[in-house]
């Protein structure tokens, strides 16, 4: 007996031994195992590789614009993680056991085998919701049992590869909603013009179930069984403790969403820029903001409208934060009106090079001031000029004479600009301009000579709204504690959230207290006439502005700067045609008056206390007072305007005390004498500042017999022909030779000038210094001689002149 007990315990009560039936149950299960592993490594994980729509959303989350994706679905691309209630409402309906299961559910295909036996066709296919993403992945997946195992593969290595927070975003952003929306925010924005974190219960629990049967939300098919599924859904999260009966009361309440909606273009050269700078189909998260932007294109479209009546077409605005960079509001061109003709309106503005008009006066402002070779108010000369064949002509056609340099800036002269460039150098300033963040002044200086400063050279609405932001930060950095300040750096501005503005090079040296008084002397900018309120506008902010016109009245520009925000403007025609009254102070000043007051009360700029110095001034020529000045103040100015020369254009006169006529001590006794300051100009520009102001006294006549001092200020100037002129003289329609008009100017306008060339008398003119000759062709030494001997000469040359 113990004998067969040992036996009976060696093979088994009942049959085998058990190590047996343990390599019976082993060869079983090895060609599974063997077929699962040349699945498992067979079948691919699953990859979406699918077009998605290009998205951008404002700084707090809103949908700015989106463009359809390249197979005509909405499909936005993958976000971050699911809203709550509609993450609860989706596993509650399609998969409750999903987190708990490795991708497969066992028991919920035993339970779809049960009811597909009962019903006798298939009801239910106990897919898991890892297992719908792999179906989502493929286009068309045939309906077989081979297919559904292949997918239960792909489900497990899915459920390897990511986590469960991964598959429910590749599962929500994948899955259909009818029609060509795809993906829960495109279906959101589509059927209720929001985000999905801000869906109610209804809507969430709506979009649930929605994937199941996505035909069902057209209008005029079976929506009553829509309408059903969703409140069934409801009533079960009720049932599970998600809200309470007044919740799904009104839950069940709410309609269902009628057709899609159109989704929001607030931004749609914006996004064209991301599309074109990131590739198409992606998303992101802006620095606009979506409330300005709107009221921004509101009162762009107001300006448009009244533009439009003198066929202008085309608007950009820019509006950005100056201290952090961030672009607030972008528009990038006039919207297209219903049922009418393109007209550019697909150019983005903002990004398209046009000529800059005078809109970088000021910067040549700011760097003659560091330099030292000008003060705020030194007077410049405004009269007929012609450098290299070149003579620029201001924007009314007359001259001033001379013009403080403020006032350069602030009545946007070109003449007084084009010389002040030439004493700058104008390979200095191109080399500056692209310090400033110009990226567009690309061609050699000669390329563009001295009409750089005039609009002969290109820039976007990007480059000078970010130049002058760059500007103001950098004058906001201004620290009086360090004896040494940080050095200019020009860094553009940014639309994209986590962007920085990030410096363009290592940055020059610039003087706080010249960009200072640059941003003061555009405060005093003469305002539009259409800004009616101007004046209330000015006493509740300040406001460094210039505006721009180009050659032809193409483009108008008009910027902007507080401590706060820059506003840039462009106004013009995309296909360049020009127009009667598109200017700056025209067309574009008031859209930029009208968008900062949507902005709120702004600072204005601190002094830089310790880069500015007092001293004192003449108040006439602008320049440090000298010894013969009679007005002065004083007055800051920058550091480097201490080395400047003091004031040439006062100088002590001497009278005789009898006839008031001038004299020296070679004609007259010392003693008898009278002596007096006068401001006495260059000819030239006391021409024409005489016009302009009564005030301005003319130098007493000398005395018969008095000689002027050696170097004593020449009396004479000649407007034209300047030095070495080249004169080509018309044949007139009888085929006589023309006349060209020679213009002179004196200190004493009575006096008489005589006229020589090549030493022969030619004529003589008194008042209005202006002769008619008709000279051969040839080189000449035209000489003038006043009646008190006092001459100028200048080389000439008369060309031939072939008549075709």
């Amino acid at each position: 007996m113990k004998e067969a007990s040992e036996a009976d315990q060696e093979t088994g009560l009942f049959g085998k031994h058990p190590a047996d039936r343990g390599r019976k149950r082993l060869w079983i299960a090895l060609p599974v195992l063997l077929l699962f592993a040349l699945l498992w490594f067979a079948v691919p994980v699953p990859v979406f590789e699918v077009p998605y729509a290009s998205v951008v959303y404002d700084r707090n989350g809103e949908l700015l614009a989106a463009r359809i994706s390249d197979d005509g679905q909405w499909r936005f691309p993958p976000g971050d993680a699911l809203p709550e209630r509609y993450l609860t409402a989706l596993l509650h309906f399609e998969d409750k056991r999903f987190m708990r299961h490795p991708g497969i559910d066992p028991l919920a295909v035993g339970r779809a085998v049960r009811q597909n036996l009962r019903a006798r066709r298939v009801v239910s296919g106990g897919s898991t919701i890892t297992m719908q993403a792999v179906r989502l992945s493929e286009v068309n997946p045939p309906r077989t049992f081979r297919r559904k195992l292949l997918e239960a593969v792909q489900a497990l290595r899915l459920e390897s590869r990511y986590t469960k927070a991964e598959i429910l975003q590749m599962y929500a952003a994948h899955a259909p909603f009818g029609g060509n929306v795809v993906g829960l925010q495109a279906a959101s924005w589509r059927f209720f013009g929001r985000d999905a974190a801000e869906l109610s219960w209804a809507e969430a629990a709506l979009l649930a179930v929605l994937p199941n049967a996505p035909a069902l939300i057209h209008p005029g098919r079976n929506r009553d069984a829509l309408l059903r599924k969703r409140n069934r859904l409801l009533e079960s999260l009720h049932g599970a403790g998600h809200f309470d009966a007044l919740s799904l009361q009104l839950a069940q309440a709410e309609p269902l969403p009628e057709a899609p909606l159109p989704l929001p273009q607030l931004t749609p050269h914006l996004l064209d820029r991301i599309a074109l700078e990131g590739g198409a189909g992606t998303q992101q998260r802006s620095t606009i903001d979506a409330n300005l932007q709107r009221r921004a294109a509101e009162v762009a479209a107001q300006h448009h409208e009244l533009l439009r009546a003198n066929e202008i077409h085309n608007m950009a605005v820019l509006i950005a934060e100056v201290n952090s960079g961030r672009v607030l509001a972008y528009i990038g061109n006039s919207p297209q009106q219903a049922g009418q003709r393109s007209r550019g309106q697909a150019v983005d503005i903002i990004r398209a090079p046009r000529s800059t008009g005078s809109i970088l006066k000021p910067a040549l402002y700011a760097l003659m001031l560091h330099r030292g070779m000008i003060l705020p108010n030194t007077l410049v000369a405004d009269v007929p000029t012609q450098v290299a064949g070149y003579s620029p002509q201001n924007f009314s056609r007359t001259y001033m004479g001379a013009v403080p340099a403020s006032e350069v800036v602030s009545r946007s002269l070109n003449v007084p600009s084009v010389r002040m460039l030439r004493d700058f150098g104008l390979p200095d300033f191109h080399y500056y301009l692209q310090e400033l963040g110009l990226s567009t002044i690309t061609r050699s200086p000669d390329h563009y000579g001295l009409t750089l400063i005039l609009g002969g050279a290109e820039a976007t609405l990007w480059d000078v709204a970010g130049m002058y932001a760059s500007l103001g930060r950098h004058l906001l950095r201004y620290d009086a504690r360090l004896s040494e300040q940080q050095p200019f750096r020009a860094q553009p501005l940014h639309f994209l959230q986590g962007e920085g503005s990030l410096a363009q090079n290592s940055g020059f040296p610039l003087s706080h207290g010249a960009v200072w008084a640059m941003l003061e002397a555009m405060q005093n900018v003469n305002r539009p006439d259409s800004e009616v309120d101007w004046r209330r506008f000015a006493s509740a902010r300040q406001v460094a502005w210039k505006t721009g016109t180009s050659y032809g009245h193409r483009d108008a520009w008009s910027v902007g700067l507080t401590p706060e925000y820059v506003v840039a403007v462009w106004v013009g025609n995309a296909g360049g045609e020009g127009r009667p009254g598109l200017t700056g102070v025209q067309a574009a000043a008031p859209v930029m008056f009208s968008l900062f007051g949507l902005l709120g009360e702004t600072r204005w700029f601190p002094e830089p206390v310790f880069d500015m110095h007092t001293a004192e001034i003449c108040l006439l020529s602008g320049h440090r007072a000298g010894p013969d000045c009679t007005h002065t103040a004083a007055q800051a100015i920058p550091q480097a305007g201490l080395e400047t020369p003091a004031c040439p254009y006062h100088t002590r006169v001497h009278t005789d005390a009898v006839g008031g006529l001038r004299v020296n001590s070679r004609c007259a006794d010392p003693a008898q004498m009278q002596s007096e300051n006068y401001f006495v100009l260059p000819p030239a520009m006391a021409h024409f500042y005489r016009s302009r102001n009564p005030a301005y006294r003319s130098l007493p006549a000398w005395m018969p017999g008095c000689e002027p001092d050696e170097g004593t200020q020449p009396a004479i100037d000649l407007l034209y022909p300047p030095e070495g002129a080249e004169i080509y003289i018309p044949v007139e329609l009888d085929g006589q030779r023309g006349r060209t008009v020679f213009e002179a100017v004196h200190q004493r306008p009575d006096t008489r000038i005589f006229w020589h060339l090549n030493g022969e008398f030619a004529g003589s003119t008194s008042g209005q210094h202006q002769l008619q000759l008709a000279p051969e062709p040839g080189t000449y030494l035209l000489t003038l001689v006043d009646e008190h001997g006092l001459q100028l000469s200048r080389r000439i040359t008369i060309m031939e002149n072939r008549r075709q």
